[in-house]
């Protein structure tokens, strides 16, 4: 009788990990103390097994060593790309039972806390209008993806999470098993990644119609559809090359601030003169999304989605006008989103009790709160105040809804 072996490559958590019953195969876990939890999840190719230690909690994924160590090496690229998915942790390979048994390795991710599966978002209606919230954020996430040379390979919604954001969605990566990273994507490989996409979101979604008995979207082919003319769209207006006259600067600064409002910064930008034309040239490499994460992370220290960090932002300008208001000293913009950050976010978010915070990320919460404080506003005639508005949005939307820092 051999001893169980296995070798562990892990990022963080290593003396809670190695107590973890590597000697069986994942599906056997349920028989053993392993500390997991039921986290809902799309369906899957493989094994996977949600388990809580003291730094979080974590996914496992057993899948052949080549593929593993491929996904690990994957995902922790578009992590460093700032590129929206989930964390790499881990990888345990050259593993064996007892008994000398050869065992596939575990992928080990960090559970993205806040994320929603599409099958809770379309099967629940756990959101507001959810079919054209998570066309657009597919479709961004491709876009994302693209732009640094990432080919996916199978685009579908159960290789995707969706988190709120300010009312919309956004999707992060789940699954790179199928993935490639290159230098720069052809034509060709971009349009085969559409094609796949829009194959594979009509069978989910004629799928789980057929699982609930019900329709979950108006057409899957048209919801395929969508997620493509966003997805182009989207692509156009990032990429496409402009022609103006030498005397209509204004059409650079016009281009630059309609993807500033997209969520998109560009480092530099390429101008050919062709006689009294010129041509605006952007390069995939150039343009950066984040537009709005990055500004509010940088004057408060709060990461947030991008959606939700433009609406805050818009509230730390509203509050610095008020100051001025009031009679204060013009004050920097840093210095406005600190007392902003100091005055109003923190002690609003403090204002929830403690057993509802799971039920929204802290920046999301702050974004219901201020539109229930409008539209408690536009019922009595007057602005209400957060003060006013947090007790009343604590009682009709935060306390009925379902915890989603961890859906079991």
């Amino acid at each position: 009788m051999n001893e169980a072996h296995f070798r562990l490559l892990a990022r963080s958590e290593q003396a809670a990990l190695l107590a973890l019953p590597w000697a069986l195969p994942l599906v056997k876990w349920r028989d053993t103390n392993a500390p997991l939890v039921d986290v809902q999840r799309g369906i899957g190719r493989h094994v996977v097994r949600f388990v809580s230690l003291p730094g979080g909690v974590f996914a496992l994924k057993e899948l052949p060593q080549r593929i593993a160590a491929r996904e690990y090496r994957l995902l922790g690229e578009l992590e460093r790309r700032s590129v929206p998915s989930v964390e790499a942790e881990g990888i345990v390979s050259e593993r064996r039972s007892a008994a000398g048994e050869e065992l596939e390795s575990v992928l080990i991710t960090r559970y993205l806390e806040f994320s929603l599966p599409y099958r809770l978002i379309l099967g629940q209606l756990a959101l507001p209008a959810p079919e054209p919230a998570i066309r657009a954020a597919l479709a961004e996430l491709l876009v994302r993806l693209h732009l640094i040379g990432f080919y996916w390979g199978d685009c579908s919604l159960s290789n995707a999470l969706f988190r709120r954001d300010a009312g919309a969605l956004s999707a992060y990566f789940l699954d790179a098993e199928t993935s490639e990273l290159q230098e720069n994507l052809s034509d060709g490989q971009r349009k085969h990644d559409l094609d796949v996409a829009e194959e594979n979101l009509a069978g989910e979604l004629f799928d789980l119609a057929a699982e609930l008995g019900r329709d979950v979207v108006r057409d899957p082919f048209e919801f395929g559809s969508e997620v493509r003319r966003s997805y182009e769209q989207l692509w156009d207006e990032l990429m496409g090359d402009e022609v103006f006259k030498l005397g209509e600067g204004h059409k650079l600064e016009d281009r630059l601030r309609r993807l500033n409002a997209l969520g998109f910064d560009v480092e530099e930008v390429e101008l050919v003169s062709d006689g009294d034309d010129v041509r605006l040239l952007l390069q995939p490499k150039v343009v950066e999304p984040g537009h709005y994460r990055r500004r509010l992370l940088r004057l408060t220290g709060l990461d947030a989605q991008e959606n939700q960090a433009r609406r805050l932002l818009n509230d730390i300008t509203r509050y610095r006008a008020w100051l001025e208001r009031t009679g204060e000293k013009p004050v920097s913009d840093a210095a406005a989103a600190g007392r902003w950050l100091a005055e109003v976010f923190e002690p609003t978010v403090a204002a929830i009790p403690p057993e509802l915070r799971g039920r929204r990320a802290a920046a999301e919460l702050f974004h219901e709160l201020l539109e229930h404080r409008w539209f408690l506003s536009e019922k009595a005639g007057r602005d209400v105040g957060l003060k006013q508005a947090i007790p009343d949005y604590i009682e009709k939307v935060l306390r009925p809804a379902g915890d989603e820092k961890l859906p079991l």
